[in-house]
């Protein structure tokens, strides 16, 4: 599958180097709190322009997956074991990368790798918040409750977004577009534009889920290389805490969030499905670029 998914994106327009960096850039401004302008119209005009090229992007990310989602059941029950078993199956599980990082990478290479993760991290509480404008109630609660673990439950120490800074600032490394190689940026760019747009929702909420799914596993692995390279517990909370949390996460996001939205309406399964899989895919292109430029 993986192998189709590839020859279907080749020769992309958007997945390139020049198109992501672009992308990456007009997403971080638009995003970030700003104040009225007088060039408003303008900006506006940009924003349309790029909302385009986002769309084609994601079309494109879809039509890669559409066949492959649509073997996923419609069923609360079946879909869930569909779902469930991305963990072991899905896309880029078990890559060699993540073994390499726990027993062997070198402090350099885990700096590299956690610059490209860090550079490329969309904001799993940003995310969840955007994703849950106006779902029905049971999933809505379940985005909130993890929301709610992202935030610290309201204490500054426990929020996972200062944890992953504290981690940029103990490796000392400098997190920014311009040293991202594209493929990170494709991932954090996809994740942006389904939870910011409320045609893609449920395709966020797969993909948001399916994160919660498969990264305890990597998360561990990760956390093990920084331990070999004496990191102390304090200074890798953020991928020991992920480590453990996120099991109990997707557990709950499948049991009160994927349950009963597909109940209530069985076409949310097929895009539940199609944005697990744009998420794996481009997980899976992030970790096939890392091994190229790491074990060159």
């Amino acid at each position: 599958m993986a192998t189709a998914f590839r020859s279907e994106l080749r020769g992309s327009q958007f997945l390139t180097d020049s198109f992501q960096r672009g992308l990456a850039h007009w997403n971080r401004e638009r995003l970030a709190p700003g104040l009225p302008g007088v060039d408003w119209q303008v900006a506006l005009e940009r924003d349309n322009r790029m909302l385009r090229l986002e769309g084609g992007f994601l079309e494109e990310l879809r039509a890669a997956v559409i066949d492959e989602a649509a073997a996923a059941p419609t069923d609360p029950d079946g879909f869930v074991a569909w779902f469930e078993n991305l963990k072991d199956g899905g896309p880029g599980q078990g890559d060699p990368l993540f073994p390499w990082l726990a027993e062997q990478a070198s402090a350099e290479e885990l700096r590299w790798f956690f610059e490209q993760e860090a550079a490329g991290e969309a904001g799993f509480d940003d995310l969840v918040a955007l994703t849950q404008v106006k779902l029905p109630t049971a999933p809505k609660l379940e985005l909130a409750r993890n929301y709610w673990d992202e935030m610290g439950r309201g204490n500054i120490k426990g929020m996972h977004g200062p944890m992953l800074d504290d981690l940029v600032a103990t490796l000392n490394v400098d997190p920014v577009i311009e040293k991202t190689v594209w493929e990170s940026l494709a991932l954090a760019n996809a994740m942006t534009a389904m939870a910011t747009s409320r045609r893609y929702a449920w395709h966020s909420v797969g993909a948001l889920g399916v994160i919660e799914l498969t990264a305890p596993g990597r998360s561990a692995m990760v956390a093990k290389g920084l331990r070999r390279i004496g990191l102390s517990d304090r200074e890798r909370r953020y991928f020991d805490l992920h480590a453990v949390l996120d099991v109990k996460h997707s557990e709950d996001w499948n049991r009160e969030a994927l349950r009963p939205a597909i109940a209530q309406d069985p076409a949310r399964a097929t895009a539940i499905a199609e944005g697990a899989l744009i998420r794996l895919y481009r997980g899976l292109a992030c970790f096939e670029r890392y091994r190229a430029d790491l074990w060159a």
